[in-house]
């Protein structure tokens, strides 16, 4: 049996949907792939449809009603794995900004003792491709402030490529996460370490993506923001058994 599965999360992603797909597929390991969807109105859900008839058994899709948030998507898909019994459950963008074959490493990682592996662009200096230095500085400085408001020593606590042993994802009650943005990555990195997991990064370079749009907004950003402290205030107030 198929132990592992990488989450995509998707909206208007069908430049990148395909070759994503594939490249997975095509790794050394084998993984399943599911694809959340929020109603993408470009039909990128509809070529991952067609591509389950040759991926049958190994590609799944959940299609939701509409744009509701990165982090719900997220969750969606956690449970959807929690149920199907998988071991190792991945976060991946679908947009080749994280490279496919990092997931056999972060896997390796969880193997080698981590509850938790994050695919980290600061771990080793900045190891950022094709982003202007404005947002470098910005994704930098805002893992710097994270750790100071939080104490979590984490370089890199936006990344969104991370690996899970479904043991973390069982023992955070996951209707409980608040944030829906890039917030959610530093919320599941806090929470985890919070329940005494042990999270480990291991370095990846980050390609910014070619094909498609960013999806990050001013909005996200003041979430992340704001909320770091808001969620630090709440955690002396909640119990980590």
């Amino acid at each position: 049996m198929i132990d592992s599965v990488v989450i995509i999360p998707t909206f208007n992603e069908i430049e990148n949907i395909e070759n994503i797909i594939r490249k997975v597929f095509s790794l050394s390991i084998d993984f399943h792939v599911l694809i959340v969807d929020d109603n993408s109105p470009d039909g990128t859900a509809d070529i991952v449809k067609q591509l389950i008839h040759e991926y049958e058994g190994r590609l799944f899709i959940e299609e939701r009603k509409g744009k509701l948030g990165l982090g719900t998507a997220y969750i969606h898909g956690f449970k959807w794995a929690l149920r199907q019994h998988y071991t190792y459950v991945f976060e991946m963008d679908a947009d080749f900004s994280h490279n496919p074959e990092d997931l056999v490493r972060l896997r390796q990682a969880i193997l080698d003792g981590a509850d938790m592996a994050v695919g980290s662009r600061y771990v080793n200096g900045v190891n950022v491709v094709n982003w202007p230095m404005s947002r470098v500085l910005m994704s930098y400085f805002a893992s710097v402030y994270v750790r100071f408001i939080t104490r979590i020593p984490i370089q890199d606590a936006t990344a969104g490529f991370v690996c899970f042993h479904r043991r973390v994802l069982e023992k955070i009650n996951l209707d409980s996460i608040k944030f829906v943005g890039y917030a959610f990555q530093i919320e599941m990195k806090f929470t985890a370490i919070q329940f005494g997991f042990k999270v480990v990064e291991v370095p990846i370079i980050f390609t910014d993506r070619t094909l498609g749009e960013s999806k990050m907004s001013t909005k996200i950003f003041r979430e992340a923001f704001f909320g770091v402290i808001q969620m630090k205030i709440d955690s002396f107030f909640k119990s980590y058994r």
